[in-house]
């Protein structure tokens, strides 16, 4: 299985921590003290992404931990499951944001202290910017969903957190529809990348074969039928479960092939997919005489 490491793991708690502390402040200023809906959108999206980051922490916490009698192929799945309901929370927020945002759009507003609620904003898009590009690394060496996910959540919140600043900017000059349509566009972002990640993590649930996971088959394929000794290469079965590839292959032997020589195609086998496609974590090899399938085709014929 792929190297993985604690780093993920750290770096969603961390953004949790910031992003519900900085989202706190950012809600408190702008329901109480500016008057900011802009301000307000982009503290609960601040607040909605660091529950989405403790729910990718816990996920990440938890689904390497081995088989055990109870989940026979361990809990990767753990982390597609953790990615579907990190999106769930997404769109409520969204859902929420865009009826605020509606609120104020036929109710306008001018917005309070607005230098104070567009530094605030400006500090929280910053660091967010720089967390959500190091944990986009960290996922994608790591081969984790969840991750990548909760980093490109980062990154967008960041980009949210500009777009508030520049509303408050035009709301406090006279723009005073400013303020509404950044919240309505913060909650259409979210969605967007929310419903991108059901779509995703609803098909490694279903064990649907799609990107990744087809160019993995073709690899398998291609290996296996290149190999000297291998006639042919058939029911190959690839699935992507959390960060990993999981699969079985089946393949045509000469019929007079001793145990020991299956033993050594399949270790060869192993090898070259280990080099070839990183993130394989199982893939299951059966052998069947080449001389009897071609009779079984024959009789079946």
């Amino acid at each position: 299985m792929p190297s993985l490491n604690h780093r993920p793991e750290k770096l969603a708690g961390i953004t949790a921590v910031f992003l519900i502390g900085i989202g706190i402040v950012q809600v408190f200023l702008g329901e109480f003290i500016s008057n900011s809906i802009a301000l307000t959108a982009n503290g609960i999206d601040c607040m909605g992404d660091g529950f989405v980051s403790a729910i990718v922490w816990v996920g990440l916490k938890y689904f390497s931990r081995p088989a055990d009698h109870k989940f026979h192929y361990g809990y990767y799945k753990l982390e597609n499951f953790a990615t579907g309901m990190a999106a769930i929370v997404m769109i409520l927020l969204a859902v929420y944001i865009g009826y605020r945002s509606y609120l104020r759009f036929i109710d306008p507003h001018e917005v309070d202290l607005p230098i104070m609620g567009a530094l605030i904003a400006l500090i929280a898009g910053v660091i967010a910017l720089v967390l959500g590009i190091v944990k986009y690394r960290q996922g994608k060496k790591a081969h984790l969903q969840s991750a990548r996910l909760e980093a490109f959540n980062t990154i967008k919140d960041s980009a949210a957190s500009f777009l508030a600043v520049i509303a408050i900017i035009l709301a406090a000059q006279g723009f005073l529809l400013a303020d509404a349509v950044a919240g309505f566009i913060i909650s259409i972002i979210i969605l967007s990348i929310a419903f991108a990640a059901i779509k995703e993590s609803s098909l490694m649930l279903l064990d649907a074969c799609d990107g990744q996971c087809i160019d993995s088959r073709e690899v398998i394929i291609a290996i296996a039928t290149d190999h000297e000794e291998i006639k042919a290469a058939h029911m190959v079965r690839v699935r992507r479960t959390g960060p990993v590839i999981q699969g079985e292959l089946e393949i045509e032997l000469p019929e007079d092939m001793t145990i020991k020589d299956l033993d050594r195609i399949k270790s060869d086998l192993h090898k070259e997919l280990k080099d070839r496609i990183h993130n394989i974590e199982r893939l299951t090899i059966t052998a069947v005489a080449h001389k009897k399938y071609k009779d079984d085709k024959d009789d079946r014929s």
